[in-house]
């Protein structure tokens, strides 16, 4: 059963399927060095050669003035197109002539010469197993042309023993050939596998370089500003509460920097690092957030449109990053402004509005590089969304995300 599923998958199944022969590969050690124009047409070799042995053919077929002669031309014009089709052509172009021809069974030169182009092409253009598989086809077939013929006829040559041995050298050369060719690009594909590994390797590298760096230089700066707040007001003698109240802020938002930047950062600091099993910020904890930078002076209000309902985990976590993100660079870059969040929960999705007023008061913007609006669309891009963030008309700025939630089906939900 497994040599008859080898044999139709070889050359039964899809045997008269179009497979037109694709040019040739002009990247060669010799094809490489051509010019420009003759190197294009270098590609159609295979071509040129097949119909040049099937015009050759069909000259001699011509001078013979023997029709039979002429149709191992069209097995051979028929491997440019259909292969496998082709090589079946043959054999019964074979079987044809032999039934006809008292001289030469069970090839005539003709078909003998023919039989072999379609043999070599056919196995070039398929596979090892194919060639197997028309050889032993081959070989059974001169088995029952030597059986029912060599009775019928008490003289002639038997071409079978030449084109048994000839057909198995070339298939064997073939085959050999197309072995070590895979073998080849196997090693390139693998070299060009290892290498793409190597520089993702080395990329992966750097960036835990710098990770370690930045946590490193970060750490121990918002350290220091954690213990110079909580210090600080012991420094002035009764000191009044809202400076206190403002050192308190500080030191808290130092510390809870400091804890998310280790929690992000530290798995880069150990292979055996593992994640705290802390709950991630949703939009739950906006509140604390809002009251958060009101604290540190910046004027803010929350409004929810549409029926809240819990979101997927991601969509949470990243909505809030959104809007902690664009208050921060509100804080930054329009001190003394107001600033307005709006979320909308609507049936496709969850939509973020986050705008605020012009700078207002003596306090100079902060400069930035802009990675933060940059983090926010990779958020939003991550979860298949739309973003847009640009300035308003009387100067301030405003950004607006949709991030699409499929909706959730009463038998998901159980």
């Amino acid at each position: 059963m497994g040599a008859l599923g080898g044999l139709r998958q070889a050359l039964i199944q899809d045997a008269f399927a179009y497979r037109p022969l694709p040019p040739m590969r002009t990247d060669g050690p010799f094809t490489r060095r051509l010019p420009g124009r003759i190197r294009e047409f270098a590609g159609w070799t295979p071509h040129v050669l097949i119909v040049g042995v099937a015009l050759v053919m069909f000259a001699i077929g011509v001078g013979d003035r023997d029709l039979r002669t002429l149709l191992p031309v069209f097995p051979v014009l028929l491997t440019l197109v259909r292969p496998v089709g082709a090589w079946w052509l043959a054999l019964w172009v074979s079987l044809f002539v032999n039934v006809f021809d008292r001289h030469d069974w069970p090839w005539t030169p003709t078909t003998f010469v023919g039989y072999l182009v379609v043999l070599t092409v056919t196995a070039i253009r398929t596979g090892p197993r194919t060639a197997a598989w028309m050889w032993a086809m081959t070989a059974g077939f001169a088995v029952f042309s030597e059986f029912f013929f060599n009775r019928s006829y008490s003289y002639g040559y038997s071409t079978t023993i030449p084109m048994l041995f000839v057909s198995a050298v070339i298939l064997l050369a073939v085959s050999m050939w197309q072995v070590r060719r895979r073998a080849d690009q196997e090693v390139a594909e693998q070299v060009s596998v290892t290498a793409v590994e190597r520089g993702r390797r080395t990329l992966l590298e750097e960036r835990t370089t710098i990770a370690r760096e930045l946590h490193d230089v970060v750490a121990h700066h918002m350290s220091v500003v954690a213990i110079q707040a909580e210090a600080a007001p012991y420094r002035v003698e009764n000191p009044p509460p809202e400076l206190e109240q403002a050192f308190v802020t500080i030191r808290e938002n130092a510390v809870a920097a400091l804890t998310e930047l280790r929690r992000i950062l530290g798995v880069v600091r150990a292979d055996d690092y593992e994640a705290p099993d802390a709950p991630q910020p949703t939009l739950a904890e906006l509140d604390g957030l809002i009251d958060n930078v009101r604290e540190a002076g910046l004027t803010a209000e929350k409004t929810i449109t549409g029926a809240v309902r819990e979101l997927p985990q991601g969509v949470e976590l990243s909505a809030y990053r959104i809007v902690q993100e664009a208050l921060s660079n509100a804080l930054r870059h329009a001190p003394g402004s107001t600033a307005r969040v709006e979320i909308a929960y609507v049936l496709g999705g969850l939509g973020l509005r986050i705008v605020n007023t012009p700078p207002r008061g003596l306090v100079k913007p902060s400069p930035g590089a802009g990675h933060g609006v940059t983090g926010m669309r990779e958020r939003v891009t991550m979860l298949n969304g739309e973003m847009t963030a640009d300035l308003t008309e009387d100067g301030g700025y405003e950004v607006a995300a949709f991030i699409p939630v499929a909706a959730v089906r009463d038998g998901d939900a159980s």
